[in-house]
């Protein structure tokens, strides 16, 4: 038993590196009192302006030296995205239907151990959760982490009412540290002191910020958030205004304060098993994954999980790369790659050299954008546009989602990554609807959806060959199989596969 005590260098950093038998499995007790600044930047419900204010904060403590350490409660992919931009570091996404208490605590507490302040920030209502009780809501991760919250509230039209909301949610659940609120669109400085004064009144509490109706937001949108950061050429100067519009409204200083006065948490977990790997490069295994305009999404734990394990992970471009360099494994990630269509659909090169290892065998995990690319065809505003042909897949997208929300799989039927019975947590965001095409030999489905939607509402996890297609998205840090399933397939394609 290997014992870490009040150290906050990241525990698996710190296992010895076995080169006898290139499967080990070490069993740790990691124990930490771990203070650490943080706060928690929610909402009353979607579209109040935390998402901005969360990425003008984190920007705003950057330019003043501070290493901000961001976070984002929930599944959400795209606004991560922006986080890692506002603070120049890598966001980690904090999700109580995907992971368990001490999956989230561990996360945080690696993850946050590189800067001097957390940021995290909610997503939907402050209470809003999958059940009556409030499960996998903001507040449950506020609890967790013994995190305060600020409320952002849209004050339009409103005065004192302002005060019987905060108080009501003071009421609602009375273990929350509710630390602080931020007032957003104010019309002018007579609301702005009505709501001050009444929430100190009834509430005990500071309004930390105030910020005016304004006419710019330089933040593109789509569907129900904002465009991904790598699609939007002025993605920096959106970061800048959000910066000044937060060091023009809010009081950084009290936030900071605030945000100090934390508890320590209590790290105490059971024995964790590990699996590590030898170091010797002749075996490890390469595994290639797409990271460009078009397929980009990875959470940082899915990477780093199979780097743990020993695979040399190879970054591709499914637009410019004119060939496929030797692997023993492919991962394609999530994206938007109808935004890209034409321009993967133009790099032939790079579709063709790809089917062409798919028919060798080379196994290939893809979710989602990734499922979609290996489809036939991207149907778009009446053109098709040419993927890589290794699925016989249609993929035609449609103006409402056609899968939006959590999912549960259950394994039902023999594939790569996981074994038959398995349980698998996710979740799904697609517009795209598949539609099948003239197949020569047979497919099979993974998975049947229990919930979600999949590919047809019944099944997902579309196999042939060595590739496992799914809409579904899964997150390491809270479902250890998947990548053990990647790199076990990565190293049995390497044994197999002829030089």
């Amino acid at each position: 038993m290997l014992t870490i005590l009040n150290d906050h260098v990241p525990y698996f950093q710190q296992l010895f590196i076995h080169k006898l038998d290139p499967y080990k499995t070490e069993s740790i007790e990691f124990r930490d009192c771990f203070m650490h600044p943080r706060i928690i930047i929610a909402a009353l419900k979607g579209g109040s302006g935390k998402t901005i204010l969360s990425l003008g904060l984190t920007a705003a403590w950057r330019e003043m030296g501070l290493s901000v350490a961001p976070f984002k409660k929930g599944p959400d992919f795209i606004d991560s995205g922006w986080l890692f931009l506002a603070a120049g570091a890598p966001c980690y996404n904090l999700d109580p239907f995907l992971m368990d208490e001490n999956q989230i605590l561990d996360s945080f507490l690696r993850h946050s151990d590189h800067g001097q302040i957390a940021v995290i920030e909610g997503n939907r209502g402050l209470f809003d959760g999958l059940d009556i009780d409030g499960c996998c809501s903001t507040a449950e991760v506020a609890r967790l982490l013994q995190a305060p919250v600020l409320i952002v509230l849209d004050v339009t039209m409103t005065t004192r009412t302002m005060a019987a909301i905060v108080r009501g949610c003071q009421v609602f659940d009375p273990e929350l540290n509710i630390a602080g609120v931020i007032l957003n669109r104010v019309a002018g400085p007579r609301q702005k002191n009505l709501i001050t004064e009444a929430i100190w009144k009834y509430c005990g509490i500071p309004v930390v910020g105030s910020v005016p109706k304004l006419k710019e937001n330089p933040f593109p949108e789509r569907h129900m958030g904002l465009v991904p950061h790598q699609e939007s050429s002025r993605a920096q100067k959106a970061i800048s205004w959000a910066k000044k519009t937060v060091s023009d409204n809010l009081q950084l200083a009290r936030i900071r304060e605030i945000a100090n006065r934390v508890p320590p948490l209590d790290s105490i977990r059971a024995s964790v098993a590990l699996e590590t790997y030898a170091e010797n490069e002749a075996w490890r295994p390469r595994i290639g994954f797409i990271r460009d305009q078009a397929l980009w999404f990875y959470y940082p734990e899915n990477l780093s999980e199979l780097e743990k394990l020993g695979a040399v992970m190879v970054e591709l471009n499914a637009i410019s790369a004119n060939a496929l360099p030797k692997l023993d494994a492919l991962y394609i990630g999530g994206g938007f790659p109808e935004t890209q269509a034409q321009s993967l659909a133009d790099n032939a090169l790079f579709r063709n050299a790809l089917k062409s290892e798919i028919e060798k065998g080379l196994p290939v995990y893809a979710e989602c954008g990734g499922l979609i690319y290996l489809g036939e065809n991207i149907r778009l505003s009446g053109k098709h546009y040419p993927m890589v042909g290794a699925l016989p897949l249609d993929f035609v997208f449609q103006k409402k989602p056609q899968g939006h929300g959590y999912t549960i799989l259950e394994t039902c039927d023999q594939n790569p990554y996981y074994s038959v019975g398995k349980i698998l947590r996710g979740h799904e965001f697609h517009y795209s609807r598949a539609v099948f095409t003239a197949s020569k030999e047979p497919v099979h489905f993974a998975f049947k959806v229990k919930r979600g939607h999949g590919i047809d509402g019944e099944k997902d996890g579309i196999c042939r060959k060595n590739i496992l297609g799914t809409y579904t998205h899964v997150h390491a840090a809270g479902e250890s199989d998947w990548a053990k399933g990647l790199f076990k397939a990565a190293l049995e394609y390497k044994k197999t596969a002829k030089p």
